[in-house]
């Protein structure tokens, strides 16, 4: 005769388990990890396969075509699984979903629910009413709050030793090509007490590089203190015990005042690196974009930075075959690319978004056109990031080890100040022969550079890791 579960086994079982599936940009990925957390929190277990699994999230990237394509295809992926029945159900949330809404359904019925983004604080009851059969309210959208959501106790997905931290949610900017407020709404501050607390918290479980994120990262405190306030919140984050590198991504060529860039020049912490996407240099374009600065503007920023802050490695990214774009403008940003020689470049195609102003524009330009362009914009950066690479040889650096290298010994990936993790290249490292079995990821071990592997730097380590 079988015995029933003692209180204590059941106590141990899961509510359910579930496979997660997270897409798009860094944002969106702690939107990801705050999701993970409250499920854990509330007694659900995560697995690996989504074979088996109860129920699947797919966290969507909406942004551009490319970007909803693959969502599109982890979603298909996972209700294949449920139509052969591996799989209970199918949660979707985040920008794609929240972009399409109903459509979605119209589209893709054997979806089970869809979570907007600000609707992902209500996850584990949308979980709830999944494994319970309840499938009266398949979707779940909150208008966008005054304030952020909390991104704390998170499961992070990143490696122990780095973390995203988002500071503000949504963007003022209207660029005529971008749908991001359509999705994230208008630029909402975080309090600056929260996102320190999130710091320390992260912090405390280890993370030694925190990557500052948001829409738009230089307009901070706007709409809450009546003016930017990036650098008193940076001076507050510097004050964080336990972190080593913060670095700062999504930075507009706005509202960098005096104040601002004397801090960053001065920080013992902040590394020295900016990534400010810029998008085009032609000021007709720039204007048909609507970004609301000019190349004589941006081109005086990019002096005073490089002046000021010493070591600084700049990180930007082009549209390239925005509406209207002739010849004679897509020579004028090569020509801009060569002069500024940005240590780290992005080149993406414009990508033609129905429900945004560009898509209205004249001129539209034809796919093999952005790509050919595309292609001849990166072929002139190549040549600045080996020649910046060649130039590193013979220096010592301090490098963030990320990971072994797979069927090696005594070899590791890690990156420089110069590296932010996922879109930049990675150093090499040989470890010395007697602090070999000291090299882990998380530790940070000063090396000198001995050569170059294409974008990439080799390097052995000339110090023991600290």
């Amino acid at each position: 005769m079988p015995t029933s579960d003692s209180a204590e086994n059941l106590a141990r079982r899961p509510k359910g388990r579930y496979a997660f599936v997270s897409l798009g940009c860094p944002k969106n990925l702690v939107d990801s990890e705050r999701m993970l957390g409250m499920l854990q929190l509330d007694g659900y277990e995560l697995v690996d396969d989504p074979q088996g699994a109860d129920f699947a999230v797919v966290n969507t990237c909406g942004f551009i075509e490319q970007a909803r394509q693959e969502s599109f295809a982890a979603i298909d992926e996972m209700l294949e699984l449920k139509n052969r029945g591996d799989l209970r159900g199918v949660i979707v949330s985040g920008c794609l979903a929240e972009r399409q809404r109903e459509a979605l359904l119209d589209d893709r019925p054997g979806i089970d629910h869809l979570v907007g983004v600000f609707g992902r604080e209500e996850v584990t009851k949308v979980a709830d009413r999944l494994i319970g059969g309840l499938n009266e309210q398949r979707t779940v959208f909150q208008p966008a709050p005054i304030r952020p959501l909390p991104d704390t106790s998170r499961m992070r997905v990143t490696p122990r030793h780095f973390a995203y931290l988002k500071i503000s949610e949504g963007c003022d900017r209207l660029c005529t090509f971008c749908a991001i407020p359509k999705m994230r709404g208008k630029h909402a501050t975080k309090p600056m007490e929260e996102v320190v607390a999130e710091a320390q918290e992260l912090a405390d479980d280890g993370v030694r590089e925190l990557v500052v994120v948001a829409q738009d990262t230089t307009y901070y405190g706007m709409d809450l203190y009546g003016e930017p306030r990036l650098a008193q919140l940076l001076q507050q984050l510097e004050t964080v015990e336990g972190l080593d590198w913060i670095r700062l991504m999504y930075l507009y060529p706005m509202y960098f005042d005096d104040q601002l860039i004397d801090f960053l020049a001065a920080s013992k912490r902040i590394v020295p690196y900016l990534d400010m996407p810029l998008q085009h240099a032609d000021d007709q374009i720039l204007k048909r974009m609507q970004r609301r600065v000019n190349r004589q503007e941006t081109e005086a920023l990019l002096a005073k930075l490089r002046e000021r802050i010493p070591g600084l490695v700049m990180r930007t990214t082009f549209i390239t075959g925005f509406p209207g774009e002739t010849d004679d403008q897509f020579q004028e940003l090569v020509e801009f690319v060569r002069k500024q020689r940005f240590e780290r470049l992005g080149v993406f195609t414009y990508s033609y978004e129905p429900d945004t102003p560009a898509a209205k524009l004249p001129g539209q330009v034809a796919e093999v056109v952005m790509n050919a362009r595309r292609d001849r914009l990166m072929v002139e950066q190549q040549d600045i990031a080996f020649a910046w690479n060649d130039a590193q040889i013979g220096r010592q650096l301090d490098v963030l080890i990320d990971a072994a290298v797979a069927g090696e010994e005594n070899a590791w990936i890690g990156r420089s100040y110069a590296d932010a993790p996922d879109v930049d290249s990675v150093v090499y490292v040989t470890g010395m022969d007697d602090s070999a079995s000291v090299l882990t990821p998380g530790a940070l071990v000063r090396c000198e550079i001995v050569a170059r592997q294409g974008y990439d730097l080799i390097a052995v380590a000339c110090e023991n890791p600290r």
